[in-house]
């Protein structure tokens, strides 16, 4: 099926940025709005955009309203709010599990559910969901994070399966480690040891990341991504 011609022009979109109030997210949304988008940031601060909690269902249902009434509507979703906190396995509490889940993995879920069908009935639409290269390779003191960020790997690609056919192309974005409030929660420990095991040599920035999900969203240039994780890592990960 080829749905190309019903596409939105590559600028003037609506575009609706979980976690967009800073660090990736925000240097997401920022290239988006540089490329003559219009974008909707939902970010927990609440602080100059719409507030959501993703790991709530109402929480978002409402989030998406307000997007939609500030939009008209939504062409393109990208998922990059997120968690991350430190300990080991053996250490970690069900409360620090479960907290990791439900922002990191299930926020996914429940963001994708709220414009996927608003997309096939479009015949146009673009979803892209942060993950981390930690999906693939794993992480010392990271075993829910790296469960979390699997699950939006493995949903990304079973989601773009179902819609692919309808011209919604599902993607994600595995990024290594980036300078971002997130990543400095970590240990120093931790940064100086995957820093060494970089091939480059340091982390990454956000600024460095925005295009890659430009490129997804992006027409013709994303137009054959389905299903696909592309990995601005470093080096971390080379599959």
């Amino acid at each position: 099926m080829n749905n190309t011609d019903t596409a939105p022009h590559t600028s003037g979109r609506a575009v609706v940025v979980t976690g967009g109030a800073s660090g990736i997210g925000k240097a997401i949304a920022e290239a988006f709005t540089a490329n003559g988008d219009r974008v909707a940031v939902l970010d927990r601060s609440g602080v100059g955009v719409i507030a959501v909690d993703v790991s709530d269902e109402a929480s978002v249902k409402a989030a998406f309203a307000a997007a939609r009434e500030q939009l008209g509507r939504i062409d393109i979703l990208v998922n990059s709010a997120g968690l991350l906190t430190e300990s080991r396995l053996e250490d970690m509490t069900l409360a620090m599990w479960n907290e990791t889940i439900s922002v990191d993995l299930t926020g996914v879920f429940l963001c994708c559910r709220e414009v996927v069908g608003e997309m096939r009935q479009q015949k146009w639409g673009r979803i892209i969901n942060i993950a981390s290269q930690l999906a693939i390779k794993g992480g010392t003191g990271l075993t829910h994070y790296s469960a979390a960020k699997a699950g939006v790997v493995g949903l990304t690609k079973a989601l773009a399966l179902e819609t692919a056919g309808d011209n919604v192309l599902v993607n994600s974005i595995a990024p290594g480690p980036i300078e971002t409030p997130l990543v400095d929660g970590i240990s120093e420990d931790w940064k100086a040891a995957k820093r060494a095991e970089l091939p480059l040599g340091r982390f990454g920035k956000p600024a460095e990341v925005a295009p890659t999900a430009l490129l997804l969203a992006s027409d013709p240039g994303g137009n054959l991504f389905v299903g696909q994780t592309l990995g601005p890592n470093s080096g971390d990960v080379m599959p």
